[in-house]
């Protein structure tokens, strides 16, 4: 390597660090937001805003409206998809990260049921599809900037780090909560301070929006546009030139996001109202195994530079399917280490699946049709694990709340990855050996040395 290229890439290092915690903190908000209404769907959206009569049909309400984000973010992903590959990145990962912060606050000032009846309910669903559709455009995004920032031997760590947006999500919610609910009474938090953690997502959002305002466009995207290498629909000629990398980035991306609907939202609801724990415990179990992925995210990101995304991604989930029953039946013994224990093991191996699935999706799909096909593939994904506390809540009751229903769903998602993962390895391989555009072989010119499968 020459002087002159190893201060390039030294400099193209250091930008894509300055870019990189732009995107964290983006993408550390988008979880906040979301984890706030996984929260208090599962605790208390039931009794605020529907009807009490009956409990179940509530809970099952609560976790509908929940979903509700989910259903619409493929909308999201068309829009700011085709608008992140047409006036490029940077605009629109603005865009999207403001319309998420001010559809929380929202959420925050909004009546409950007591006082404006069904009005109440729809309002809620109404903020929510915003939330979803904004989503549906911010983790693609999320993700580009710093791989297309990143050299090509970095590109898999670079990918990684924005996902660790979702455990600084998951804690700073978590905490909040936690110090909540040890400082007010429980008729406190259902009376107002429920909407404290909505209303702070207006601090959040201004620090976001400031970071992004100051990162540059990426190289590859001023490229496409300096070369006039824009595609003119970049949704269409996803699912027309390249639609089955789409179908296995969408079970690649299952495990990653479904296990984070299964374990923050459906077993916070599962471990109180079944296995009887108090919520506090489970907010701070749910904590620490958020902490414990602050250290493995990285890691594995690393990791994925050496033995390349997909393999990162399908390792995660073959160890997760070996464990996903053993540990819901330690689970039963409702202490709090194996609860503790649940969430830091129910965290490392899907992790490993969550860390590596930027890179996994980027090594896949073509420069001119990135920001369209990973919004399209992660909202799908997304989409059907929104359905998830609701399917395993269904299960349950149908079940008779047996042991072992939480993994069957667990490892239904394990295998739906495991499998796509592997397809994605073959895919990037020959994308790499095929590929006409020369941008992307420039890009990619070290990328055989991290897709062995």
């Amino acid at each position: 390597m020459t002087d002159s290229t190893a201060i390039a890439a030294r400099n193209a290092d250091r930008n894509a660090w300055r870019v990189t915690l732009a995107s964290v903190v983006g993408t550390s908000l988008e979880s906040y937001d979301f984890y706030v209404f996984s929260y208090f769907s599962a605790l208390f959206s039931a009794a605020v805003f529907f009807p009490t009569q009956d409990k179940v049909a509530g809970t099952l309400l609560a976790f509908l409206t929940l979903a509700t984000s989910y259903f619409v973010r493929p909308i999201g992903a068309i829009i700011f998809g085709h608008l992140g590959d047409r006036i490029g990145r940077r605009a629109t990962l603005i865009w999207t990260i403001g319309i998420m912060g001010v559809a929380t606050a929202l959420i925050g000032v909004l009546p409950g049921y007591a006082t404006i009846g069904i009005a109440a309910p729809i309002l809620l669903v109404t903020l929510r599809v915003v939330q979803g559709i904004s989503l549906g455009g911010e983790w693609g995004g999320s993700i580009l900037v710093g791989v297309e920032h990143s050299t090509a031997k970095r590109r898999g760590f670079y990918a990684a780090l924005p996902q660790l947006g979702s455990p600084i999500g998951t804690i700073v919610t978590a905490v909040l909560f936690l110090v909540m609910s040890l400082n007010l009474s429980p008729d406190a938090m259902l009376a107002w301070g429920w909407r404290v953690p909505f209303l702070l997502a207006l601090p959040l959002l201004a620090v976001s929006l400031y970071l992004r305002l100051s990162i540059d466009e990426t190289p590859v995207f001023s490229h496409l546009v300096a070369e006039k290498k824009r595609t003119r629909m970049p949704v269409a000629d996803v699912f027309a030139k390249q639609p089955v990398a789409l179908l296995v980035a969408v079970g690649a991306a299952m495990l990653g996001i479904g296990s984070y609907s299964l374990m923050n939202t459906y077993t916070i609801s599962y471990g109180v109202t079944t296995l009887h724990f108090d919520y506090t415990q489970l907010f701070i179990a749910t904590t620490i195994g958020s902490l414990l992925q602050l250290i493995t995210i990285p890691l594995f990101g690393l990791l994925a530079t050496r033995i390349g995304s997909a393999r990162v991604v399908w390792i995660g989930a073959l160890t997760t399917l070996v464990i996903a029953f053993p540990m819901y039946f330690l689970l039963q013994q409702a202490t709090f280490a194996i609860l503790v224990g649940t969430m830091i093991v129910g965290g490392i191996f899907p992790t490993l699946s969550w860390a590596g699935l930027g890179g996994l999706m980027a090594d896949i799909f073509g420069q001119s049709i990135r920001y369209s096909a990973l919004s399209i593939a992660y909202a799908i994904a997304a989409a059907l694990s929104g359905l998830i506390p609701l399917v395993t809540e269904a299960f349950g009751n149908a079940t008779h709340e047996a042991w072992w229903h939480p993994g069957v769903v667990l490892a239904v998602l394990s295998a739906i990855t495991l499998i796509a993962a592997l397809a994605a390895a073959s895919i990037a391989r020959k994308r790499h050996e095929d590929t006409a555009d020369a941008a992307d072989v420039l890009h990619d010119e070290e990328f055989a040395e991290a897709t062995p499968v």
